[in-house]
């Protein structure tokens, strides 16, 4: 856990299948993360399909691919930094790269370590090359999953999966969850935690800001302090050690 300035800790950030909102949820603890003071880079790792800049509101600038920095062809230095959250920085997913040759990974955060508090990995969804590569260089992780019976079930594996791969600490996020069921669901957050075998990191409501913030290009906690982005600072919170009560999900 950071708590102050010195080498970042690596986040891991999966999930499953796809449709969790694991980026939109990535982009919000980050963005939290920075406004609490913290030196945040943000790195996308879904090669082909990257989204992480339309959640952090800076889709319309034109960001470094973390390949063009990992290939020596820029520098840390250059590294896209968000226009209107200070300790803010962005490294996008390549559009073009083939998975399977993004090797050089690790050097690249073993430079960034020395600059930033945290550095979040938005890993593709599902268990693929970039999902493991992830995993291998990250001090923790962060499962995100829905509270319905087959997210959870792909969180389970998920979890069984990273395990394998490397005994790093790891939380849950059960996202989307929505207002109206809470009362039910609150009750049957032990069995999510017990089916998936995590501890609890957060739980996010549903949330329409979340789609509204990214149509009008803004980070969600500058378009909102309520509903999820108040999830995400709680989560944010979390990750640096406070003691932070679960937040009443009500509409």
């Amino acid at each position: 856990m950071q708590e102050g300035h010195g080498l970042a800790q690596v986040l891991a950030v999966i999930s499953g299948k796809g449709g969790t909102g694991k980026t939109s949820l990535c982009a919000g603890v980050a963005s939290c993360l920075a406004m609490e003071g913290q030196r945040v880079l943000c790195v996308d790792l879904d090669v082909g399909l990257r989204n992480l800049d339309i959640a952090l509101g800076m889709s319309d600038m034109a960001v470094l691919p973390f390949t063009s920095v990992m290939r020596g062809e820029y520098s840390l230095q250059q590294v896209s930094q968000h226009p209107t959250i200070e300790n803010l920085a962005l490294l996008t997913a390549p559009v073009t790269e083939d998975a399977e040759t993004v090797d050089t990974l690790g050097k690249l955060l073993a430079e960034a370590r020395g600059s930033y508090d945290w550095i979040l990995l938005d890993a593709p969804a599902g268990v693929g090359s970039l999902f493991r590569m992830a995993i291998r260089f990250a001090d923790e992780a962060m499962l995100v999953t829905l509270a319905g019976p087959a997210s959870q079930r792909d969180a389970a594996r998920t979890a069984e999966l990273l395990l394998q791969e490397r005994q790093i600490p790891a939380r849950l996020v059960v996202n989307r969850a929505v207002p109206k069921l809470f009362a039910r669901m609150r009750a049957t957050v032990d069995d999510v935690m017990d089916g998936v075998g995590l501890p609890l990191l957060g739980i996010v409501p549903d949330d329409a800001s979340v789609t509204l913030a990214a149509a009008e290009g803004k980070p969600l906690v500058q378009y909102t302090y309520h509903g999820a982005a108040l999830a995400c600072l709680h989560i944010a919170k979390r990750l640096c050690g406070q003691r932070v009560p679960l937040m009443k999900i009500t509409r």
